[in-house]
């Protein structure tokens, strides 16, 4: 293997996948409440998970599943949007991607969370095969948390879908069960 590929599969941080992007929600993007529509929260967290995803890989990426997301406070016509996304663990072809949605108080800048979610994506060729990842090498304490939860989820939810046997899962059978 030449060394510009082992140089790309060396594991990276974190951190280098940070991306952050701000936006103001404008009048066309909310519903009969004025309030942001969940599509347009979708899009913007995917957007902003995409990125992440192809900081990390440094390889074109398409969204494999949206795995979870939570609306729980809803976004008002006018308020500032920060969507933050990170990967928080690499398999082989693909990575998982957490972001965190905030919004701003107008009058005091205080940020308050709004939404979350988890994406997964994965990394494919000019053609558009899965290819390899680099690892992650987590480096802060609620990385490490996610890191370390990553792969209980995406256990979880490949016997959801059928592509896993629940007692082939390691890592949730180690949360139920004493050897």
């Amino acid at each position: 293997m030449d060394t510009e590929i082992l140089k790309y599969m060396e594991p990276k941080p974190a951190s280098e996948s940070l991306t952050i992007m701000t936006d103001l929600v404008l009048p066309q993007e909310t519903n009969p409440l004025n309030n942001l529509f969940g599509g347009e929260l979708l899009a913007r967290m995917d957007r902003a998970c995409s990125i992440a995803a192809r900081r990390h890989s440094r390889r074109i990426v398409v969204t494999a599943s949206v795995n979870n997301v939570a609306f729980t406070k809803s976004i008002p016509l006018g308020s500032v949007v920060t969507v933050e996304a990170k990967v928080t663990r690499a398999f082989k072809t693909s990575m998982e991607v957490i972001c965190d949605v905030w919004i701003e108080d107008r009058e005091s800048g205080e940020k308050t969370k709004a939404n979350e979610g988890i994406y997964t994506f994965v990394a494919v060729s000019e053609m558009g095969s899965p290819i390899g990842v680099p690892l992650l090498k987590p480096e802060t304490k609620l990385e490490k948390e996610r890191y370390d939860g990553a792969l209980r989820r995406k256990q979880l939810s490949l016997i959801l879908s059928g592509k896993m046997k629940p007692e082939d899962a390691t890592e949730l059978k180690a949360l139920f069960m004493k050897e």
